[in-house]
């Protein structure tokens, strides 16, 4: 796990190294910065767990400082111990009133700062672990279902929680791929730590690499201040990449090395940064058909695979729809204020008739939908706006095919004929068009057997 981080601020060289030397000797990686000023550039660069702050310092005095390290937000505040040769109990007051921990007198002795520095950083364990309570209580992360594949992925889930294996979790969009990262870091050993998590997909393709990395100031247009990135902030947690194969394959390049050394730079730094992280990704994608593609990295895709996880879409565990709609239903009235409600007997054939192509995400939005716009307690199947058409379309597509597999064998096939006729036959412009290498394409032409025109 991660090593504690504690920074000394002081402006006498003698304190500084002394102090450094005493937490290096119990176990701890001790910095040290001469003002204020010094210290809040530092926080901006890098994570600390504990400051030793001074109070009287040149420029920025210590007061000043502490105000301003108490608007960092909460997850990323270090925990502050006061230090200062003239202390007053109106110093030592005012300090514990601005959030300090403690507050000690020089001369320092070693004793004192041992049982401190440990008080202070197990306060700040305890706070952080209060607060993931708060946060998130147990219904939070509760995976729902009783079907046997829910059953099968709450029993795969507790036998790799535990563990450091790089996780990454397939399942079409909005099957809860993000819930199950959550419960998987809940149930790790990094619970306490902090859990980071990356919409590869909602950054734009020129800001991702700052959003991981963090960067320096000045190292591009708009970098007005240092930032600190999403790994750093996931040090000795977790890190989620989600829809991670949006990521651009510059971006790919700079994750595999920190996946492979677990350390990087910031964008514009010219120093490491080390970092203990466990990384789980998540995607919607068939990453070896985007491989295939030149669209991701295939070592890559080896090191984040370690252990694959499925997420079943909804249309494969209807049983747990009456079981979903049921909390959505409680969740959605305790929220809005409104009376209980319960569905009909008719109101739950409707809803696990219906395809669910927006998987548990559309279940919950149609279920808010209906706590919001029916007054009444029982909602029957008039008040299920699904519509019975598509209810129907998706009913025959399922008659027509036997799995998942041979609806997108028949899909990719019409697809190739299709762009295969607007070339007039000609595979190297329909490989173009497909975006596939003309062996590639050639190859699953084979295998979906479209026999290629004779020129």
């Amino acid at each position: 796990m991660k090593q504690v981080r504690i920074l000394v601020v002081d402006d006498e060289p003698g304190i500084r190294q002394s102090l450094c030397g005493v937490l290096e000797d119990e176990g701890y990686q001790a910095e040290a910065v001469e003002s204020g000023e010094a210290c809040l550039d530092a926080l901006a660069r890098q994570a600390y767990d504990l400051i030793f702050l001074d109070i009287w310092l040149p420029g920025m005095d210590g007061l000043e400082a502490l105000a301003r390290i108490q608007e960092i937000p909460f997850g990323d505040r270090p925990v502050v111990v006061m230090i200062s040769g003239h202390g007053t109990i109106e110093t030592a007051v005012k300090s514990t009133k601005l959030g300090a921990f403690d507050f000690l007198e020089k001369p320092l002795t070693i004793p004192k700062v041992s049982i401190v520095a440990k008080n202070a950083i197990e306060h700040r364990r305890l706070e952080l672990e209060n607060q993931r309570l708060k946060d998130a209580p147990d219904s939070k992360y509760r995976i729902i279902g009783e079907s046997v594949p829910m059953k099968a992925l709450r029993q795969q889930l507790h036998l790799m929680a535990p563990t450091n294996g790089r996780v990454l979790i397939y399942g079409e969009s909005g099957t809860g791929k993000e819930l199950v990262a959550h419960a998987m870091h809940a149930l790790s050993l990094r619970a306490a730590e902090s859990f980071v998590e990356v919409n590869c997909a909602a950054i734009p393709e020129e800001l991702i690499e700052s959003e991981l990395f963090g960067h320096r100031k000045g190292s591009f247009t708009g970098a007005t201040e240092d930032k600190i990135g999403k790994l750093q902030k996931a040090d000795g947690g977790s890190l989620f990449l989600d829809e991670v194969g949006d990521m651009s394959l510059k971006t790919q390049a700079k994750v595999l090395r920190a996946l492979d050394e677990q350390r990087f730079e910031p964008v514009g730094a010219s120093e490491f940064i080390q970092v203990d992280v466990r990384v789980i990704a998540a995607t919607n994608k068939h990453l070896e058909e985007e491989i295939e593609r030149g669209n991701f990295r295939e070592d890559l895709f080896y090191r984040l695979n370690v252990i694959p996880f499925y997420v079943p879409p909804l249309r494969d565990r209807r049983e747990d729809i009456p079981l979903l709609a049921d909390y959505f239903l409680r969740e959605f009235t305790t929220a809005y204020g409104r009376k209980p409600k319960e569905l009909t007997a008719e109101a739950y054939c409707v809803l696990q008739d219906y395809y669910w192509p927006g998987n548990v995400r559309e279940l919950r939005n149609l279920i808010e939908r209906i706590v919001i716009m029916n007054p009444q307690i029982r909602i029957d199947a008039r008040h299920i706006p699904v519509s019975p058409s598509r209810r129907a379309g998706m009913d025959r597509m399922a008659e027509r095919f036997a799995s998942l597999a041979e609806v997108r064998e028949t899909a990719e096939r019409d697809y190739i004929l299709k762009k295969l006729d607007e070339t007039n036959g000609n595979v190297s412009r329909a490989a173009e068009l497909l975006g596939l290498e003309r062996s590639n394409l050639y190859r699953k032409m084979k295998s979906l057997g479209i026999v290629p025109k004779e020129s």
